[in-house]
Order: structure tokens, then C-alpha cells, then sequence
């Protein structure tokens, strides 16, 4: 193999690691996980989990469903304008750099590039760029069924990865009530990483990327691009458990792709329902989190401070408290024999035997159980536990 030939596969490989929106959701994901250890500092003195813990699954919780899409989207050959993944990107880019991942969900970066492309067509006709131009999007015939579908694919891996991969990174956080007291709240800010192979149409990319993987089928080139496609997610869980709240938000946003997807498929036979399927996943999209955010504010605080005993707002992964079984929203009423009401009394308690822990436990349901757990040297000192104080 030559040494150009060598050169031009690196670069091909290099154009997916250099895209904008890879570094930059790269550093997003290291932020993410600072100011949410800062904040877990500063109200327990100690943090959940490391502050590397969303960069680390960045990737790890979505490179399968990614390979799914990948494999879907080429297999069925659902073709992607390459003006449309410049501007799906570029949405995405703006929405990630805001800060607010309510708003990173695909459907948005997905419809915004879509209406985008129409009033390019409309407004900048002439509009010309490396050989693509605006009138090469149809958007009333092959895009007006491709775009609705993908973009309820993204909805339902969306929905999926909420539901599977949100509860465990909650992260707690006290908040004065209206009565003054301090109770816990529980905030899941996560981003998700997919490179996602898309099947585009020409020989547009070949022409500056000579060894870029491409096909042909009849007179038709086409070319495999792998583009990074971002998922962000950001609740706060009050009035709700984040085990209950979390999972009803992804079931409620995989129903939505999997409409979106059958009113796409609809515009087989009437192109202008592939419109309406985009802008039903935004609207339903959008009325899933309003509607998760009023009906929990709505309600008290789940955790929050009892006449007697102990309340776990938040337990450590690996601890002597997870090994116990202990969950937020449980409080412990006596250790070792003692009676405890406060953050003080318990560890007071735990250090009269510092080798075994007994707790009375209330759970979540008023029903009392009875734990215990050998404590070693090395595990967390305060059982792993983050209370309310």
C-alpha cells in the first residue's frame, strides 16, 4: 500500500475524531462531571461517584445501539442529504454548548436541519458548497420518508438509554422546603455518544477522500459516513423517586419514536406526513419533559426529614450501604441498639462497633427490616451513605 493511500485512509478516519462536536462533547462530559461532584461536596461533603464517571460512559452505554442504528440505517438503505448531517450537526453543536441538555434530544437537531434545509432551498437557492446544493434535497420525496424515520430511531435509543442508564447516576443535592427544613433532590445530567454510520448518496466525499469506503449500485454512488450523534438527558426528581420517575420519561419517549417511525413510514405514500411526523416527535418530545417537570414539582419532597431517624438521600457504588441494599429515600432509626435522629448520632453509633453494623432500616413503604454488615478497614467510614442534615 502507498504512502498517499496510507495518508488518506488516516485522514478518512481522522474526519470523524475531528469533528467539532466529538471534542467538544468530550470536554462537555468532563465539566458535567466536575460541577456535579462540586455540588455533592458541598452539600454532603463527599461525592456519589468519581467525577470522571460520565466521560468514562460516554461512549460504553452506547456504542450497541449505535452499531443497531448503523446497521438498520445502511440495511434499509435509509439515505442521508449531506447538507442535512452538516446542519444536524451544527444543531447539535449549539444545543450542547448551551449547557441545557433538555434541549439535546436528536428529534430537535434532527427537525431543526430538516426546516433548515427548506428555507435554504427557498431563500438561498443558488446557495453552492464542495458540489452540494440545496436543490439536491428532496424534501417532499426520498427525505420526507428517510428524516422522520431515522430521527424516531434516535427516540427510541433515546427512550432506551434513559430507562436503562439514568437511576444509577442520579445525583443528590439538599434544598430548603417551604417550611424551611433541608430535603434531597435528585438531578441526572447525562450525554450519550453514538457514532452512527450514515449511508449518503454521490460521490461528494469520495472526491476529497479518495479511499473513503464507498459502493456503487446501477449508475448511483454511495458513500458509508460515520457522523457522532449526541443524546442528552437533564431531570430533577422531587416529588418522585428517580427509579420510578426516570423509567416513566424513557417508556413515554420510545412510544413517541415508535410513532414518529410508522407516520414517517406513511409518507411512502403521502410525502407531506413525514413533515408532520418530525413535528409531532418535537412537540410530543417537549410535552414529556414540561409535563415531567410540573406533575413533579407539584408534590413534597420524597426525601425528606423524618421526626425519627436517619434519611439516605444517596448511597456510595461499592459500599458497605449499597452492599446492605439501602436506597435513597429510607431512613435508618437505630444502630448497633441506639436510637439515632441525626447525622451525628449515627456514625456516633456505627463507631461503638466499628467491625459490625446492625441498622433498623424503615423502607420506602413504612415496613421495617434489619440489616447488617461486616465493616473492613478499608471500606467508606460513614457506611457510604449521603443523608439528610
Amino acid at each position: 500500500m502507498s504512502e498517499k493511500t496510507m495518508f488518506d485512509i488516516v485522514e478518512a478516519v481522522a474526519l470523524f475524531f475531528l469533528n467539532p462536536l466529538f471534542i467538544a462533547v468530550l470536554f462537555t462530559a468532563v465539566g458535567v462531571g466536575y460541577f456535579r461532584v462540586k455540588k455533592e461536596r458541598r452539600s454532603f461533603k463527599v461525592r456519589l461517584l468519581p467525577g470522571l464517571t460520565e466521560l468514562k460512559r460516554l461512549l460504553a452505554e452506547s456504542w450497541p445501539y449505535a452499531l443497531v442504528l448503523s446497521i438498520l440505517i445502511s440495511g434499509a438503505g435509509l439515505l442521508a442529504d449531506p447538507g442535512w448531517l452538516v446542519l444536524f450537526s451544527a444543531s447539535a453543536l449549539i444545543a450542547l454548548l448551551t449547557f441545557y441538555y433538555k434541549v439535546t434530544s436528536p428529534i430537535y437537531f434532527a427537525s431543526a436541519a430538516f426546516f433548515a434545509l427548506y428555507f435554504i432551498e427557498k431563500y438561498m437557492g443558488n446557495f453552492s458548497f464542495r458540489g452540494w446544493t440545496p436543490g439536491q434535497a428532496d424534501l417532499l420525496g426520498d427525505l420526507a420518508v428517510t428524516i422522520p424515520v431515522i430521527a424516531g430511531l434516535f427516540l427510541i435509543v433515546e427512550g432506551l438509554l434513559i430507562r436503562r442508564h439514568t437511576i444509577r447516576y442520579a445525583s443528590p443535592s439538599l434544598m430548603h422546603t417551604n417550611r424551611g427544613l433541608r430535603a434531597a433532590a435528585f438531578k441526572t445530567k447525562r450525554l450519550w455518544l453514538l457514532p452512527v454510520v450514515f449511508l449518503v448518496p454521490g460521490d461528494m466525499i469520495s472526491a476529497f477522500v479518495p479511499y473513503w469506503p464507498q459502493f456503487t449500485f446501477g449508475e448511483s454512488a454511495f458513500s458509508f459516513v460515520p457522523v457522532p450523534v449526541i443524546i442528552g438527558f437533564s431531570q430533577v426528581a422531587r416529588s418522585l423517586y428517580p427509579d420510578v420517575l426516570f423509567p416513566k420519561i424513557g417508556r413515554a419517549i420510545v412510544w413517541t419514536g415508535g410513532i414518529v417511525v410508522i407516520v414517517g413510514l406513511a409518507a411512502l405514500w403521502l410525502p407531506i406526513l413525514g413533515w408532520v411526523a418530525l413535528l409531532l416527535g418535537v412537540v410530543c418530545r417537549v410535552a414529556i419533559s414540561i409535563t415531567a417537570s410540573v406533575r413533579d414539582r407539584q408534590g413534597g419532597f420524597a426525601v425528606a426529614p423524618r421526626p425519627a431517624g436517619v434519611v439516605i438521600a444517596g448511597v456510595v457504588p461499592g459500599s458497605p450501604g449499597e452492599k446492605m441494599g439501602l436506597l435513597p429515600g429510607e431512613y435508618i432509626r437505630a444502630v448497633n441498639g441506639l436510637q439515632v435522629s441525626n447525622e451525628k448520632e449515627l456514625y456516633d453509633a456505627i463507631q461503638l462497633n466499628a467491625a459490625h453494623c446492625r441498622l433498623q432500616v424503615i423502607d420506602r413503604n413504612g415496613e421495617v427490616r434489619l440489616m447488617q454488615q461486616v465493616i473492613y478497614r478499608h471500606d467508606h467510614h460513614r457506611l457510604g451513605l449521603l443523608v439528610v442534615r
